[in-house]
Protein backbone atom coordinates (compact mmCIF):
# COMPACT_ATOMS: atom_id res chain seq x y z
CA UNK A 1 0.00 0.00 0.00
CA UNK A 2 1.57 3.26 -0.76
CA UNK A 3 2.19 6.04 1.67
CA UNK A 4 -0.54 8.52 0.04
CA UNK A 5 -2.99 5.39 0.81
CA UNK A 6 -1.99 4.47 3.94
CA UNK A 7 -2.28 8.05 4.64
CA UNK A 8 -5.90 8.44 3.57
CA UNK A 9 -7.02 4.90 5.37
CA UNK A 10 -5.05 6.48 8.90
CA UNK A 11 -6.85 9.62 8.25
CA UNK A 12 -10.02 8.35 7.66
CA UNK A 13 -10.10 6.74 10.63
CA UNK A 14 -8.84 8.91 13.29
CA UNK A 15 -9.80 12.54 11.85
CA UNK A 16 -12.00 12.52 8.98
CA UNK A 17 -11.56 16.27 8.39
CA UNK A 18 -7.45 15.26 7.26
CA UNK A 19 -8.93 14.59 4.09
CA UNK A 20 -11.02 16.17 1.39
CA UNK A 21 -13.16 12.97 1.30
CA UNK A 22 -13.38 9.61 2.96
CA UNK A 23 -14.23 7.94 -0.18
CA UNK A 24 -10.82 8.07 -0.96
CA UNK A 25 -10.15 4.95 1.66
CA UNK A 26 -12.87 3.28 -1.41
CA UNK A 27 -11.26 0.69 -4.46
CA UNK A 28 -11.99 3.30 -7.53
CA UNK A 29 -14.08 0.64 -8.93
CA UNK A 30 -16.79 1.89 -6.81
CA UNK A 31 -17.33 4.47 -8.81
CA UNK A 32 -17.04 3.52 -11.98
CA UNK A 33 -20.76 3.66 -12.48
CA UNK A 34 -21.11 6.42 -10.35
CA UNK A 35 -21.09 10.01 -13.05
CA UNK A 36 -18.20 11.85 -11.77
CA UNK A 37 -14.43 11.98 -11.89
CA UNK A 38 -14.32 10.14 -8.12
CA UNK A 39 -13.72 10.99 -5.17
CA UNK A 40 -10.52 13.40 -4.67
CA UNK A 41 -9.48 17.06 -6.24
CA UNK A 42 -11.72 17.22 -9.38
CA UNK A 43 -14.88 15.74 -7.68
CA UNK A 44 -16.99 18.72 -7.80
CA UNK A 45 -16.25 19.43 -11.14
CA UNK A 46 -18.55 18.69 -13.65
CA UNK A 47 -18.05 15.97 -15.82
CA UNK A 48 -19.46 16.06 -19.78
CA UNK A 49 -22.02 13.30 -20.73
CA UNK A 50 -19.79 12.14 -23.35
CA UNK A 51 -16.56 11.31 -20.96
CA UNK A 52 -15.89 7.55 -21.22
CA UNK A 53 -17.09 5.31 -18.09
CA UNK A 54 -15.17 1.91 -17.30
CA UNK A 55 -16.91 -1.21 -17.16
CA UNK A 56 -17.12 -3.31 -14.11
CA UNK A 57 -13.48 -4.30 -12.66
CA UNK A 58 -13.84 -8.65 -12.81
CA UNK A 59 -14.43 -9.16 -8.69
CA UNK A 60 -11.09 -11.40 -8.73
CA UNK A 61 -9.22 -8.20 -9.01
CA UNK A 62 -11.43 -5.93 -6.10
CA UNK A 63 -10.83 -9.04 -3.81
CA UNK A 64 -7.07 -9.61 -4.14
CA UNK A 65 -4.46 -8.23 -1.91
CA UNK A 66 -1.83 -5.81 -2.81
CA UNK A 67 0.76 -8.67 -2.66
CA UNK A 68 -0.80 -10.38 -5.25
CA UNK A 69 -1.55 -7.96 -7.27
CA UNK A 70 2.32 -6.90 -7.60
CA UNK A 71 2.84 -11.28 -8.19
CA UNK A 72 0.21 -11.22 -11.25
CA UNK A 73 1.26 -7.68 -12.91
CA UNK A 74 5.14 -9.05 -12.61
CA UNK A 75 4.54 -12.62 -13.85
CA UNK A 76 2.19 -11.30 -16.54
CA UNK A 77 4.80 -8.13 -17.77
CA UNK A 78 7.29 -11.59 -17.84
CA UNK A 79 5.13 -13.28 -19.85
CA UNK A 80 4.42 -10.85 -22.34
CA UNK A 81 8.52 -9.15 -22.07
CA UNK A 82 8.95 -6.66 -24.83
CA UNK A 83 5.67 -7.02 -26.33
CA UNK A 84 4.55 -4.60 -24.01
CA UNK A 85 5.57 -1.24 -22.50
CA UNK A 86 4.31 0.22 -19.63
CA UNK A 87 4.55 4.14 -19.46
CA UNK A 88 3.64 5.82 -15.60
CA UNK A 89 3.09 9.60 -14.93
CA UNK A 90 4.81 10.97 -12.02
CA UNK A 91 1.28 11.29 -10.12
CA UNK A 92 0.87 7.64 -10.33
CA UNK A 93 0.47 5.71 -7.05
CA UNK A 94 3.76 3.72 -5.96
CA UNK A 95 2.23 0.79 -6.61
CA UNK A 96 2.00 1.64 -10.53
CA UNK A 97 5.26 2.85 -10.74
CA UNK A 98 7.17 -0.15 -9.92
CA UNK A 99 5.88 -1.77 -12.70
CA UNK A 100 6.64 1.29 -15.19
CA UNK A 101 9.26 1.37 -17.63
CA UNK A 102 9.28 4.65 -18.04
CA UNK A 103 8.35 7.47 -15.51
CA UNK A 104 7.97 11.11 -16.37
CA UNK A 105 6.00 14.22 -17.17
CA UNK A 106 3.63 14.41 -20.09
CA UNK A 107 6.35 15.68 -22.46
CA UNK A 108 8.55 12.80 -21.81
CA UNK A 109 5.90 10.51 -21.85
CA UNK A 110 5.25 11.75 -25.37
CA UNK A 111 8.68 11.30 -26.15
CA UNK A 112 8.65 7.78 -24.77
CA UNK A 113 5.62 6.51 -26.94
CA UNK A 114 7.70 7.40 -30.07
CA UNK A 115 10.60 5.50 -28.67
CA UNK A 116 9.36 1.72 -28.04
CA UNK A 117 9.07 0.51 -31.15
CA UNK A 118 9.50 -2.95 -30.28
CA UNK A 119 6.39 -3.05 -28.22
CA UNK A 120 3.22 -4.48 -29.41
CA UNK A 121 1.18 -2.47 -27.25
CA UNK A 122 1.42 0.38 -25.09
CA UNK A 123 -0.38 0.58 -21.22
CA UNK A 124 -0.38 4.29 -20.25
CA UNK A 125 -0.75 4.64 -16.80
CA UNK A 126 -1.65 8.56 -16.51
CA UNK A 127 -5.14 9.36 -17.89
CA UNK A 128 -7.43 9.62 -21.29
CA UNK A 129 -5.55 12.59 -22.81
CA UNK A 130 -2.15 10.82 -22.72
CA UNK A 131 -3.06 8.07 -23.87
CA UNK A 132 -4.83 9.49 -26.85
CA UNK A 133 -1.36 11.08 -27.55
CA UNK A 134 0.71 7.66 -27.11
CA UNK A 135 -1.93 6.66 -29.73
CA UNK A 136 -1.47 9.31 -32.15
CA UNK A 137 2.27 9.25 -32.18
CA UNK A 138 2.79 5.14 -31.40
CA UNK A 139 4.01 3.81 -34.48
CA UNK A 140 0.96 2.14 -37.07
CA UNK A 141 -0.07 -1.37 -35.32
CA UNK A 142 0.89 -0.33 -32.05
CA UNK A 143 -1.96 -0.19 -29.66
CA UNK A 144 -2.45 1.81 -26.26
CA UNK A 145 -4.25 0.65 -23.32
CA UNK A 146 -5.82 2.79 -20.51
CA UNK A 147 -6.18 0.52 -17.70
CA UNK A 148 -9.14 2.65 -16.22
CA UNK A 149 -11.09 4.32 -18.81
CA UNK A 150 -13.02 6.64 -16.14
CA UNK A 151 -9.35 8.32 -15.84
CA UNK A 152 -9.95 11.21 -17.15
CA UNK A 153 -9.20 15.22 -16.56
CA UNK A 154 -11.64 17.91 -15.21
CA UNK A 155 -9.28 20.38 -16.81
CA UNK A 156 -9.06 19.00 -20.49
CA UNK A 157 -13.22 18.71 -20.09
CA UNK A 158 -13.13 22.42 -19.63
CA UNK A 159 -13.01 23.21 -22.87
CA UNK A 160 -14.30 20.89 -25.97
CA UNK A 161 -14.02 21.10 -29.58
CA UNK A 162 -17.50 23.10 -30.37
CA UNK A 163 -17.06 25.64 -27.51
CA UNK A 164 -13.32 26.06 -29.34
CA UNK A 165 -14.51 26.68 -32.94
CA UNK A 166 -16.83 28.85 -32.09
CA UNK A 167 -14.73 30.98 -30.07
CA UNK A 168 -12.05 30.70 -33.38
CA UNK A 169 -15.22 32.16 -35.12
CA UNK A 170 -15.98 35.00 -33.07
CA UNK A 171 -12.15 35.85 -33.07
CA UNK A 172 -11.75 35.91 -37.14
CA UNK A 173 -14.77 37.90 -37.26
CA UNK A 174 -12.70 40.48 -35.11
CA UNK A 175 -9.29 39.73 -36.52
CA UNK A 176 -10.17 38.81 -39.59
CA UNK A 177 -7.66 36.59 -41.16
CA UNK A 178 -5.32 38.51 -43.07
CA UNK A 179 -1.09 38.54 -41.46
CA UNK A 180 0.52 41.86 -40.96
CA UNK A 181 3.38 43.55 -42.82
CA UNK A 182 5.69 40.99 -40.83
CA UNK A 183 3.95 38.08 -41.76
CA UNK A 184 2.38 37.51 -38.68
CA UNK A 185 -1.52 36.18 -38.72
CA UNK A 186 -3.74 37.82 -36.34
CA UNK A 187 -3.77 34.81 -33.50
CA UNK A 188 -2.16 31.48 -33.19
CA UNK A 189 -3.89 28.52 -30.89
CA UNK A 190 -1.88 26.89 -28.60
CA UNK A 191 -3.52 23.88 -26.39
CA UNK A 192 -1.93 22.48 -23.10
CA UNK A 193 -1.45 18.76 -23.68
CA UNK A 194 -4.08 18.41 -21.01
CA UNK A 195 -6.67 18.36 -23.61
CA UNK A 196 -9.02 15.89 -25.70
CA UNK A 197 -7.21 15.07 -29.54
CA UNK A 198 -9.95 16.51 -31.53
CA UNK A 199 -8.30 20.19 -29.73
CA UNK A 200 -5.30 19.43 -30.48
CA UNK A 201 -6.33 18.32 -34.26
CA UNK A 202 -7.86 21.94 -34.25
CA UNK A 203 -4.52 23.42 -33.46
CA UNK A 204 -3.03 21.32 -36.32
CA UNK A 205 -5.47 22.56 -38.86
CA UNK A 206 -5.07 26.07 -37.70
CA UNK A 207 -1.22 26.78 -37.74
CA UNK A 208 -1.23 25.65 -33.61
CA UNK A 209 0.73 23.43 -31.33
CA UNK A 210 0.57 22.39 -28.36
CA UNK A 211 2.49 22.81 -24.98
CA UNK A 212 3.36 20.89 -21.70
CA UNK A 213 4.04 22.86 -18.58
CA UNK A 214 7.92 21.76 -19.39
CA UNK A 215 8.14 23.83 -22.80
CA UNK A 216 5.43 26.40 -22.80
CA UNK A 217 8.34 29.64 -22.96
CA UNK A 218 9.53 27.94 -25.73
CA UNK A 219 6.08 27.37 -27.44
CA UNK A 220 4.95 31.07 -26.73
CA UNK A 221 8.31 31.98 -28.55
CA UNK A 222 7.54 29.82 -31.23
CA UNK A 223 4.04 31.33 -31.26
CA UNK A 224 4.54 34.94 -30.86
CA UNK A 225 6.99 34.88 -33.58
CA UNK A 226 4.44 33.23 -36.19
CA UNK A 227 1.36 35.13 -34.49
CA UNK A 228 -0.10 38.75 -33.27
CA UNK A 229 -1.77 37.00 -30.27
CA UNK A 230 -1.83 33.64 -28.50
CA UNK A 231 -5.65 31.68 -28.27
CA UNK A 232 -4.47 29.56 -24.92
CA UNK A 233 -6.33 26.68 -23.80
CA UNK A 234 -7.46 25.21 -21.64
CA UNK A 235 -5.65 26.31 -18.26
CA UNK A 236 -5.72 29.79 -17.53
CA UNK A 237 -3.10 29.66 -15.06
CA UNK A 238 -0.28 27.80 -17.07
CA UNK A 239 -0.65 30.60 -19.83
CA UNK A 240 -1.02 33.66 -17.05
CA UNK A 241 2.20 32.28 -15.27
CA UNK A 242 4.18 31.60 -18.27
CA UNK A 243 3.25 35.01 -20.25
CA UNK A 244 3.86 36.90 -17.06
CA UNK A 245 7.25 35.32 -17.36
CA UNK A 246 8.05 36.50 -20.39
CA UNK A 247 6.71 40.11 -19.87
CA UNK A 248 3.45 40.50 -21.14
CA UNK A 249 1.52 42.80 -19.07
CA UNK A 250 -1.73 41.05 -17.19
CA UNK A 251 -3.99 44.01 -19.08
CA UNK A 252 -3.14 42.46 -22.76
CA UNK A 253 -4.18 38.72 -21.19
CA UNK A 254 -8.13 38.75 -20.67
CA UNK A 255 -9.76 35.45 -19.93
CA UNK A 256 -12.07 34.11 -22.32
CA UNK A 257 -15.27 32.55 -21.04
CA UNK A 258 -16.84 30.09 -23.21
CA UNK A 259 -20.41 30.94 -22.19
CA UNK A 260 -20.21 34.55 -22.99
CA UNK A 261 -20.28 37.15 -26.37
CA UNK A 262 -16.72 37.32 -27.23
CA UNK A 263 -15.62 35.66 -24.27
CA UNK A 264 -16.92 38.19 -22.14
CA UNK A 265 -14.33 40.85 -22.85
CA UNK A 266 -14.70 44.27 -25.10
CA UNK A 267 -13.73 43.89 -29.03
CA UNK A 268 -11.53 46.56 -27.44
CA UNK A 269 -9.85 44.37 -25.12
CA UNK A 270 -9.56 41.30 -27.72
CA UNK A 271 -7.78 43.98 -29.83
CA UNK A 272 -5.20 44.80 -27.68
CA UNK A 273 -4.93 40.98 -26.06
CA UNK A 274 -1.35 39.02 -26.42
CA UNK A 275 -2.70 36.23 -25.17
CA UNK A 276 -6.02 35.56 -24.63
CA UNK A 277 -6.94 32.69 -21.76
CA UNK A 278 -9.71 30.24 -21.64
CA UNK A 279 -11.51 29.49 -18.31
CA UNK A 280 -9.64 26.50 -17.52
CA UNK A 281 -8.22 25.02 -14.55
CA UNK A 282 -6.90 22.03 -12.42
CA UNK A 283 -8.72 21.28 -9.68
CA UNK A 284 -4.84 19.74 -7.88
CA UNK A 285 -2.85 22.50 -8.05
CA UNK A 286 -5.76 25.47 -7.66
CA UNK A 287 -5.61 24.15 -4.00
CA UNK A 288 -2.67 25.66 -3.18
CA UNK A 289 -3.01 29.45 -1.66
CA UNK A 290 -0.82 31.96 -0.59
CA UNK A 291 -1.63 31.44 2.97
CA UNK A 292 0.31 28.04 2.48
CA UNK A 293 2.55 29.36 1.39
CA UNK A 294 3.30 31.64 4.34
CA UNK A 295 2.25 28.82 7.34
CA UNK A 296 5.42 27.33 5.02
CA UNK A 297 7.76 30.01 5.59
CA UNK A 298 6.78 31.11 9.29
CA UNK A 299 7.10 27.21 10.35
CA UNK A 300 9.83 26.21 8.18
CA UNK A 301 12.40 29.25 8.22
CA UNK A 302 15.04 29.04 5.02
CA UNK A 303 12.16 26.78 3.45
CA UNK A 304 12.44 26.86 -0.29
CA UNK A 305 8.81 26.71 -1.59
CA UNK A 306 8.67 25.08 -5.58
CA UNK A 307 5.19 25.12 -7.26
CA UNK A 308 3.98 23.28 -10.78
CA UNK A 309 2.99 26.68 -13.30
CA UNK A 310 -0.63 25.40 -13.02
CA UNK A 311 -1.20 27.15 -9.32
CA UNK A 312 -2.70 30.33 -9.28
CA UNK A 313 -0.61 33.57 -10.48
CA UNK A 314 -0.48 34.58 -6.72
CA UNK A 315 0.65 31.14 -5.59
CA UNK A 316 3.81 30.89 -8.07
CA UNK A 317 4.40 35.05 -7.38
CA UNK A 318 4.35 33.92 -3.72
CA UNK A 319 7.11 30.74 -4.38
CA UNK A 320 10.89 31.03 -4.66
CA UNK A 321 10.54 28.71 -8.35
CA UNK A 322 7.74 27.06 -10.56
CA UNK A 323 8.47 24.80 -12.65
CA UNK A 324 6.81 21.53 -14.23
CA UNK A 325 6.99 18.10 -12.32
CA UNK A 326 10.27 17.25 -14.21
CA UNK A 327 11.93 20.35 -13.23
CA UNK A 328 10.33 20.27 -9.29
CA UNK A 329 12.45 16.34 -9.60
CA UNK A 330 15.77 17.88 -10.43
CA UNK A 331 15.43 20.52 -8.46
CA UNK A 332 14.82 18.56 -5.19
CA UNK A 333 17.37 15.51 -6.95
CA UNK A 334 20.05 18.02 -7.22
CA UNK A 335 19.93 19.74 -4.21
CA UNK A 336 23.38 19.10 -2.49
CA UNK A 337 23.08 20.49 1.37
CA UNK A 338 19.78 19.10 3.64
CA UNK A 339 17.00 21.59 2.19
CA UNK A 340 13.26 22.06 3.85
CA UNK A 341 11.15 21.61 0.73
CA UNK A 342 7.53 22.75 0.31
CA UNK A 343 6.33 21.61 -2.51
CA UNK A 344 2.74 22.91 -4.47
CA UNK A 345 1.80 19.56 -6.91
CA UNK A 346 0.36 16.29 -6.55
CA UNK A 347 0.32 14.20 -3.28
CA UNK A 348 1.64 11.37 -4.87
CA UNK A 349 4.63 12.56 -6.30
CA UNK A 350 5.64 14.51 -3.28
CA UNK A 351 5.43 11.47 -1.26
CA UNK A 352 7.57 9.99 -3.62
CA UNK A 353 10.22 12.48 -3.09
CA UNK A 354 10.44 12.16 0.31
CA UNK A 355 10.71 8.91 0.38
CA UNK A 356 13.70 9.26 -2.43
CA UNK A 357 15.64 11.78 -0.93
CA UNK A 358 15.75 11.55 2.89
CA UNK A 359 18.22 13.68 3.67
CA UNK A 360 15.55 16.38 2.85
CA UNK A 361 12.57 17.60 4.82
CA UNK A 362 9.84 17.70 1.92
CA UNK A 363 6.15 18.17 2.47
CA UNK A 364 3.03 19.04 0.19
CA UNK A 365 1.62 22.87 0.74
CA UNK A 366 -1.64 21.44 0.94
CA UNK A 367 -2.36 19.38 4.26
CA UNK A 368 -5.19 18.15 2.95
CA UNK A 369 -4.72 14.47 1.50
CA UNK A 370 -6.67 14.93 -1.99
CA UNK A 371 -4.96 13.61 -4.44
CA UNK A 372 -5.82 13.90 -8.18
CA UNK A 373 -9.30 12.15 -8.76
CA UNK A 374 -8.45 10.60 -11.71
CA UNK A 375 -4.89 9.83 -11.84
CA UNK A 376 -5.67 7.81 -8.60
CA UNK A 377 -8.08 5.71 -10.66
CA UNK A 378 -5.27 3.42 -11.74
CA UNK A 379 -5.15 0.94 -9.68
CA UNK A 380 -2.88 -2.05 -9.40
CA UNK A 381 -6.02 -3.94 -9.88
CA UNK A 382 -6.54 -2.57 -13.83
CA UNK A 383 -3.29 -2.88 -14.27
CA UNK A 384 -3.17 -6.56 -13.23
CA UNK A 385 -6.66 -7.07 -15.38
CA UNK A 386 -5.45 -5.61 -18.92
CA UNK A 387 -1.67 -7.21 -18.47
CA UNK A 388 -3.45 -10.59 -17.50
CA UNK A 389 -5.87 -9.78 -20.65
CA UNK A 390 -3.49 -9.26 -23.12
CA UNK A 391 -1.45 -12.69 -21.98
CA UNK A 392 -5.02 -14.42 -22.98
CA UNK A 393 -4.84 -12.67 -26.52
CA UNK A 394 -7.86 -10.47 -25.55
CA UNK A 395 -7.09 -6.05 -25.73
CA UNK A 396 -9.60 -4.73 -23.34
CA UNK A 397 -9.77 -0.93 -22.96
CA UNK A 398 -8.25 0.28 -25.97
CA UNK A 399 -8.00 3.67 -26.77
CA UNK A 400 -8.15 4.89 -30.89
CA UNK A 401 -7.79 8.24 -32.21
CA UNK A 402 -9.58 8.29 -35.83
CA UNK A 403 -7.63 8.66 -38.55
CA UNK A 404 -8.22 12.14 -39.07
CA UNK A 405 -8.52 13.71 -36.10
CA UNK A 406 -4.83 12.16 -35.55
CA UNK A 407 -3.36 13.21 -38.85
CA UNK A 408 -3.95 16.80 -37.84
CA UNK A 409 -3.44 16.22 -33.85
CA UNK A 410 0.56 14.64 -34.87
CA UNK A 411 1.30 17.91 -36.75
CA UNK A 412 0.70 20.03 -33.77
CA UNK A 413 2.15 17.56 -31.53
CA UNK A 414 5.39 17.30 -33.48
CA UNK A 415 5.80 20.88 -33.25
CA UNK A 416 5.28 20.44 -29.37
CA UNK A 417 8.24 17.59 -29.22
CA UNK A 418 10.25 20.05 -31.71
CA UNK A 419 10.08 22.94 -29.02
CA UNK A 420 12.33 21.55 -26.42
CA UNK A 421 11.86 22.94 -23.06
CA UNK A 422 14.61 25.22 -22.49
CA UNK A 423 16.42 23.46 -19.36
CA UNK A 424 16.39 20.38 -21.13
CA UNK A 425 19.26 18.04 -21.13
CA UNK A 426 18.46 15.92 -23.95
CA UNK A 427 15.60 13.64 -24.84
CA UNK A 428 14.09 10.98 -22.67
CA UNK A 429 15.30 7.56 -23.79
CA UNK A 430 14.08 4.39 -24.72
CA UNK A 431 12.84 2.18 -21.91
CA UNK A 432 14.55 -0.83 -21.56
CA UNK A 433 12.80 -4.13 -18.75
CA UNK A 434 10.21 -3.08 -16.22
CA UNK A 435 10.90 -0.58 -13.60
CA UNK A 436 14.08 0.37 -15.39
CA UNK A 437 15.89 3.71 -14.36
CA UNK A 438 15.29 6.08 -17.30
CA UNK A 439 16.20 9.60 -18.03
CA UNK A 440 13.26 11.36 -16.35
CA UNK A 441 12.25 8.71 -13.58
Amino acid sequence: MTSVNLTIQQLTSSAPGAVCTPDLAQGPWDFDTVPGYGPGSSMHDTIPASAPRQGALPQEYRDASDDELHRRITAARETLGRRVVVLGHFYQRDEIVQHADFLGDSFQLANAAQTVPDAETIVFCGVHFMAETADVLAKEGQRVILPNLAAGCSMADMADIDSVEDAWAQLEALYGTEPDADGRVPVIPVTYMNSAADLKAFCGRHGGIVCTSSNAETVLEWAFERGQRVLFFPDQHLGRNTAKKMGVPLEQMPMWNPRKPLGGSSGDELLDARVILWHGFCSVHKRFTTEQVARARAEHPGVRVIVHPECPMPVVDAADEAGSTDHIRKAVAGATEPTTFAIGTEINMVNRLAAEHPQHTIFCLDPVVCPCSTMYRIHPGYLAWVLEELVAGRTVNQVSVPDDVAADARVALERMLAAKPKSAAGTPQAPTTPAAEAQGR
